[in-house]
């Protein structure tokens, strides 16, 4: 039997001149891969065809599928070239950990693969080499001089993030070597590949009927049958009998042989064909990927998936599947308690409408043939230019703040040319100069204030036009939900807050320090709506869960697409209080974390849990809520402050919240430190809220007091370059330093108690020359200290300083002083904790701080701009001292010193005077500080340059500054009554 929707066959292809060979290189991960490349490989032996498959996937696999091939046509090498992703566990993939085995697997064994390789292919003359998708399989093909095609939906490209990126280049490298690359429905971008060609779907036939099955299986021909498919069951997965509705039956396909299931569910045989399982199955739960998400396509079968974290083609796919309305999402949290009979019964309900061929494997081979004697495939000739765009537009979103310039390297870039694709510059200021204006809406409240950034956020609204969206399968799904998220005839409220470069001050900031920040450019938009319960509209998923009762909270982010959070969020504003009152930050907290793509809603629900714990708000209303943010993830600029503060003005707006811009930052802050868990100080939300364009924040961090406004003087500049390290605020070396931090305050405490005992006992003052300048007032003074920066250098460098241990255990540390009177970390008592530096860190970062400031008011002089830039580099090394530095930030520290050095030596002024680390560190963004002028901006490029030609990564430069949250207020706006925005 043929799958579904697979009707007219091409006729067979005339045979070959003689008997080709063909070697298939096949990844090892996962069967998804292997069940498409059987499907291609039944074609070409069918032909008569020699293929030899490279493989880590078990011999058995192939042989139990292919049903005993002519003898000497089908021939099973075992060969390890690459590793897939590695999982944290059966729906998270591990990126970082990925690469790190790739390098193990392919990288160090490099020249040693090459050279196997070149003989094994050279030993069976082999006249194509096909590769799915295996990088380096392509590289030796054009060392031996065979042609290559790979055959795929996704490559390793577009899995690097930041990290890597020389490992990640040498892969693309490889594939450029691919003469075609044969490209499956679902794809993801592939900008590595130069000669693109579309086939259909690649799907397994059927081997027996929906009725044979079910007889087999015992099963009756109206039973309601949900396939289990997680390609294996992790320990730990106790399945139970109330999780299907009355009568269903589950068939759990990879379950181990010690499991234990109960008596509505049936186990599956480990050989168990899977498609003529699921075509006899009324829905399937599972995770995506290409297996599964294919045939369950062609044979028209309800899928209801649960979100794999971090795994890269599983966005693609899920837009394929939703387009063709074969699938609904259960969220992790629902699918590991249990709650699946809403969903199944949902899925019931789904109509797919696939009716696009299935016959992949069949054209696939014949492709393969005519490639392996020399015929050339007709492929589009504008693929290279579609090619080009899908990277900007999708593959490298993540390596740039809008408008600015792509990671391409000069090997890939040379190819653009080639089919007379635009310019990669050209392309993104076209489609900037659209998005410059807004239509559709007038504005009740509030103002533009000419800000580009909310002009667009504006003309994005207006562009929210459910009926088309729908029509469009290349629209993203969080433009879709957001598309029904509004109702567009009542009012909006639209609150927005930068990002924030951090100039000095840094980690200062939970010490007490002085610190000095400038909003950026970069910003958040936040738009809220008021609703009542009875009117909350629901997405599909939602309505799955027939939430009944309480009012609802659908929140949409946009640009999640690609770093695989969910898009959508939604939840009962009751799940926030417990009996009368909110829950406790601790239990909103774990009720967040427990499914990773969907935590980033943490930053946005904990406003409203943070509002009703602290000022006590009764919200009786629903809200929905949609989050679109310029300000690039991990770099080290604040994007969280940005979004908990526009989101928290917004809904101040909307519920008419009179919170003074000061307050909101603290209570931001109190999201970030208990519901997000992340040990940051008030800086970010203080700037974010509260700074001014072209204006450093000088604020004293006591908690928080805003000490003044300082305009930046006008021969002078800030800049930010992001390393392309990755930084949290949440990760453990800023924690860890954190609480060494607070050791050291604890120390100094105790230290001076101790020292004022003694001098009360003693009548008189310590006689010592350590301490005969202390008066016991002071040392009371300290003993209570509340802020570690108040402590001068001075008295840190003779009282405090030689007892100050560079490192101590939690354990010791906890036996000899109880706590370190930290409420936002805690101390493992197992761990080490560095003390001394991040103890005299923001001691001195205060006192460079507080300089910092007085000489941004000294006359216009490189002896002034050098100062300033010395100051710079004492911090950036200090924070190396605490363990917070990072490979990328000090490259590019280095590279503003050589350039500044290389323009002393010459004789000239330099331009470029002072960087540092930004922020929480362990990578992120540097601020770099110099002239005011064309030259230095040239230099900045110049830097830019040498760190890309260093790393592969060309850094994102942050360049302009905008006004905070406060200064901008709020939009209130309204669709006018002529706008064509669809309002249902």
């Amino acid at each position: 039997m043929s799958p579904a929707g697979d009707a007219g066959h091409a006729p067979p292809p005339p045979p070959p001149p003689r008997r080709l060979v063909f070697a298939f290189y096949l990844t090892g991960h996962g069967f998804g891969h292997a069940t498409r490349a059987i499907e291609v490989v039944r074609h070409l032996i069918a032909a008569g065809h020699e293929v030899h498959v490279a493989t880590a996937v078990p011999e058995f696999v192939f042989t139990a599928e292919l049903r005993s091939p002519s003898p000497g046509l089908l021939h099973i090498r075992r060969a390890i070239l690459d590793c897939g992703a590695v999982q944290t566990d059966a729906l998270t993939v591990d990126p970082l950990a990925s690469l790190d085995k790739y390098h193990e697997t392919a990288v160090v064994p490099r020249e040693s693969i090459l050279r196997t390789e070149a003989e094994w292919l050279t030993s069976i003359n082999a006249d194509l080499v096909i590769s799915d998708v295996v990088p380096v399989a392509c590289r030796v093909a054009a060392d031996v001089g065979i042609p290559s095609v790979c055959i795929g939906n996704l490559e390793y490209i577009v899995a690097s993030g930041d990290h890597h990126r020389s490992i990640v280049w040498q892969i693309a490298e490889d594939y450029s070597h691919c003469d075609i690359l044969l490209r499956l429905p679902g794809y993801c971008p592939m900008p590595a590949f130069r000669d693109v060609t579309d086939v259909p779907l690649v799907v397994r036939g059927l081997h027996k009927s929906r009725s044979e099955v079910r007889k087999e299986l015992g099963i009756a021909e109206n039973a309601k049958v949900v396939v289990f498919n997680f390609g294996g069951q992790p320990a730990g997965w106790n399945l139970k009998q109330e999780w299907l509705p009355d009568g269903w039956i589950c068939l759990v396909c990879g379950a181990s042989d010690s499991q234990e299931v109960p008596p509505n569910f049936i186990k599956l045989a480990k050989d168990a064909y899977t498609p003529d399982v699921m075509a006899a199955s009324d829905c399937m739960l599972g995770k995506i990927g290409y297996g599964t998400a294919s045939e369950a396509l062609a044979y028209k079968l309800p899928f209801i998936f649960v979100r794999r974290d971090y795994f890269n083609e599983e966005p693609f796919l899920r837009n394929l599947l939703e387009h063709y309305r074969s699938s609904i999402e259960m969220t992790r949290r629902d699918f590991l308690n249990g709650y699946w009979k809403p969903y199944l019964l949902r899925a019931l309900t789904l109509q797919p409408c696939y009716d696009g061929p299935t016959n992949g494997g069949e054209v696939a081979a014949r492709i393969l043939q005519d490639t392996a004697v020399g015929k050339k495939c007709i492929s589009d000739k504008f693929n290279g230019a579609r090619r080009l765009q899908d990277a900007i537009v999708l593959g490298y979103q993540l390596q740039r703040a809008p408008g600015r310039d792509v990671a391409i390297p000069d090997w890939y870039s040379l190819y653009e040319t080639e089919v007379d694709a635009s310019p990669i510059s050209e392309n993104i200021k076209t489609k900037e100069s659209t998005e410059s204006c807004f239509e559709g809406f007038e504005i009740l409240h509030g103002d533009l204030q000419g800000l580009p950034d909310t002009m667009a956020f504006l003309k994005s609204l207006s562009e929210l036009n459910q009926s088309e969206l729908k029509s469009n399968e290349k629209q993203p799904q969080e433009r879709i939900a957001a598309s029904v998220l509004f109702d567009w005839e009542e009012e909006m409220y639209i609150a927005r807050a930068p990002g924030r470069l951090d100039v000095m001050g840094g980690i200062g900031d939970y010490s007490g320090s002085l610190v000095l920040q400038l909003p950026l450019r970069e910003a958040c938009h936040v738009a809220v709506q008021r609703n009542h319960p009875s009117n909350q509209k629901l997405w599909e998923h939602t309505q799955a869960r027939q939430l009944e009762n309480g009012g609802m909270e659908p929140v949409v982010s946009f640009g999640s697409e690609l770093s695989n959070r969910s898009p959508t969020f939604d939840m009962k504003l009751s799940d926030l209080i417990d009996g009368d009152k909110p829950i406790s930050y601790e239990k909103a907290r774990e009720y967040f974390c427990c499914n990773p793509s969907q935590k980033w809603a943490a930053y946005v629900a904990g406003t409203i849990l943070v509002l009703m714990t602290e000022l006590d708000v009764k919200f009786t209303d629903s809200m929905s809520i949609l989050v679109s943010s310029d300000v690039p993830e991990g770099k080290g600029v604040s994007s969280s402050a940005s979004v908990e503060v526009a989101t928290m003005a917004a809904i101040a707006a909307a519920y008419g919240l009179n919170i003074a811009p000061r307050d909101l930052a603290l209570l931001c802050q109190k999201v970030e430190n208990h519901v997000v868990g992340a040990p940051c100080g008030v800086m970010d939300q203080m700037t974010s809220a509260c700074g001014e364009a072209n204006k450093l924040l000088a604020m004293v961090c006591q908690p928080a007091e805003v000490k003044e406004l300082v305009a930046i003087p006008t021969h002078m500049r800030f800049w930010g370059l992001d390393s392309g390290i990755r930084h949290s605020v949440g990760g453990g070396d800023y924690g860890s330093v954190r609480v060494g931090t607070y050791m050291g305050r604890k120390m100094i405490k105790c230290a001076a108690s101790d020292l004022a005992s003694e001098s009360s006992i003693s009548g008189a003052p310590v006689q010592s020359n350590d301490y005969k300048q202390n008066a016991i007032e002071l040392l009371k003074s300290e003993a209570s200290l509340e802020y570690l920066c108040n402590v001068p250098p001075h008295r840190y460098e003779a009282v405090y300083a030689k007892d100050i241990p560079e490192v101590i255990t939690g354990d010791a540390f906890l036996e000899k002083y109880g706590d370190h009177d930290d409420t936002v970390t805690e101390i493992d008592p197992k761990r080490s904790y560095n003390v001394k530096a991040p103890t005299r860190h923001p001691i001195y970062e205060n006192f460079r701080v507080e300089t910092f400031k007085a000489l941004l008011e000294a006359a216009n002089t490189d002896e002034q701009l050098s100062a300033l830039g010395e100051l710079m580099y004492q911090c950036h090394y200090s924070y190396n001292a605490c363990g917070l530095g990072s490979d990328g930030t000090d490259r590019l520290v280095n590279l503003v010193q050589e350039m500044q050095h290389r323009k002393m030596s010459q004789g000239e002024s330099p331009n470029l005077f002072g960087a540092k680390i930004t922020g929480g560190g362990s990578g992120g963004s540097v601020c770099v500080m110099g002239k005011n002028c064309l030259k230095s901006s040239e230099e900045i490029i110049e830097i830019q340059q040498r760190y890309k030609a260093a790393t592969g990564y060309l850094p994102i430069l942050f360049d302009g500054s905008s006004p905070g949250a406060a200064k901008f207020g709020y939009l209130k706006i309204r669709r006018r009554p002529s706008s064509p925005i669809a309002a249902k």
